[in-house]
């Protein structure tokens, strides 16, 4: 036991030294193996930081949604959308100013909250901040882009050949756990004669083109409503001397 103890105390020795290099924050490592330091103040002030305003659009469609929904309960999220979208453009000059003007108002409190935060904080205490938020950022933001896309209805990327099959295969599989349902799956896929798979690839070649039709007519609506950040980047063209050339 002694000797546990010991060793146990030259762990802890590496996380004490981390915790001090940090900018006398006074925070504590998670465990005698990370050398990452875990300020205390980080919980409350991120817990505490303003969420950046909903540009004007975004505003309209939170507030209308509900009400839509209520009014058209058969529809679909992406009819839904598309009736938002509509809606939208059918504002007047001064109504679309309303959302515009309180996501304004918003946002100056926003950085003036962000402000008051920042004046309060050390130098390191503020490096840190950022970087912190940098992570929670980037993860935050896929999860609101996701949700916003799904709002605005973006079609469903096409499925491939083999998600048909298991969209098909795992509601009917029997098994314990679902990672014995997948191996199951993987394994009659497998078994799977050329000619058998070749329906399912006729259905993906299908589903190809379906996605093409509807995402065009999507990037359309959306370059309409002034969405044209939500457009897939367009391929460049070559030069017609450099087709000719390489002819």
């Amino acid at each position: 036991m002694a000797f546990l103890r010991g060793v146990w105390g030259v762990l802890r020795t590496p996380g004490r030294s981390g915790a001090e290099l940090c900018a006398g924050c006074g925070g504590r490592l998670r465990s005698p193996f990370s050398f990452v330091c875990v300020p205390k103040w980080f919980s409350s002030t991120l817990n505490g930081y303003p969420k950046k305003p909903v540009n004007s659009y975004i505003r309209f469609t939170r507030e209308k949604m509900n009400i839509l929904r209520a009014q058209y309960p058969e529809l679909k999220v992406t009819e839904l959308a598309k009736r938002l979208g509509e809606q939208w453009k059918e504002l007047s000059d001064a109504e679309k100013k309303m959302y515009e003007d309180a996501y304004k108002e918003e946002w100056k409190a926003y950085r003036e909250e962000v402000n008051r935060i920042h004046e309060v904080l050390t130098p390191a205490e503020r490096k840190s901040l950022v970087e912190s938020r940098a992570q929670r950022f980037f993860k935050g933001e896929r999860v609101i882009k996701k949700k916003e896309l799904l709002m605005l209805g973006k079609p469903k990327r096409a499925r491939t050949a083999y998600n048909i099959f298991l969209s098909e295969y795992l509601p009917t599989c029997e098994g314990a756990t679902i990672q014995a349902k997948w191996k199951s799956a993987h394994e009659n896929w497998k078994n799977l004669s050329s000619s058998q798979k070749l329906v399912y690839e006729h259905l993906a070649k299908d589903d190809k083109i379906r996605y093409a039709n509807e995402i065009r007519s999507w990037e359309e609506r959306m370059i309409e409503d002034g969405r044209s950040d939500l457009v897939r980047p367009r391929p460049r063209q070559r030069n017609r001397m450099t087709q000719e050339k390489e002819d």
